[in-house]
C-alpha cells in the first residue's frame, strides 16, 4: 500500500512539475541578471545568506543591492526603482520559482552540509540573464530522484513526519 502511494505521490508530482515548466514565468519587478552579478565575482551566499535555523536561505532587502548600486548604474530606471525600495524599507515583490510544498520539511543547511551545490538544484543561474526555473527539485519525485541518485533516505518520514 505505502508502494501505491509513494508511486501515486510521485507521479502528481511529475504531474505537476511538468505544467509548471509549461508556464512562462511572470517578469520580476526590477529587472535582474545573475549572469552579470556572478561574473564580478559574488558567490550566491553573498545575497543568499542561511540564517539558523537553515531551512531557507533568504533574498536580500534592496539595501543591501544599493551598497553597491549607490554608486554604481545608480541613474537607471531599474536602480532607481530598487532604491526607491530600499528608502521606503518594502521588500522587492520578487517572483519565486522554487517554493517546498506544505507540509513539507527541508533544509538547505542540510543539503549544503552534505556536499550538494546551488547549481545541482537551481541549475546553472551564472549563465542565467532571467532566472527561471529548470529543474523539478521542489516535487515529491525530484527529491526522490535526487535522494535515490545519491544514495539517500527515500522514506517518508525524511520528509513529512516527525520535523
Amino acid at each position: 500500500m505505502a508502494c501505491r502511494i509513494q508511486l501515486a505521490g510521485a507521479l502528481l508530482g511529475f504531474l505537476v512539475a511538468l505544467a509548471t515548466f509549461a508556464q512562462t514565468p511572470e517578469p520580476q519587478p526590477v529587472p535582474y541578471s545573475h549572469k552579470q552579478h556572478l561574473a564580478m565575482g559574488l558567490k550566491c551566499q553573498d545575497c543568499h545568506p542561511n540564517p539558523d535555523p537553515g531551512e531557507k536561505m533568504t533574498i536580500p532587502p534592496a539595501s543591501k543591492c544599493m551598497t553597491c548600486h549607490a554608486s554604481v548604474a545608480r541613474d537607471r530606471p531599474a536602480i532607481r526603482k530598487l532604491a526607491a525600495y530600499a528608502e521606503s524599507r518594502e521588500p522587492v515583490p520578487w517572483v519565486r520559482f522554487y517554493t517546498v510544498p506544505a507540509g513539507t520539511y527541508w533544509s538547505h543547511r542540510a543539503h549544503l552540509s552534505a556536499g550538494m551545490t546551488c547549481q545541482m538544484c537551481h541549475g546553472d543561474v551564472a549563465q542565467m540573464e532571467v532566472m527561471s526555473k529548470v529543474t523539478n527539485v521542489t516535487t515529491m519525485a525530484g527529491c526522490q530522484e535526487c535522494h535515490e541518485q545519491r544514495n539517500a533516505g527515500t522514506g517518508c518520514e525524511f520528509c513529512h513526519e516527525g520535523k
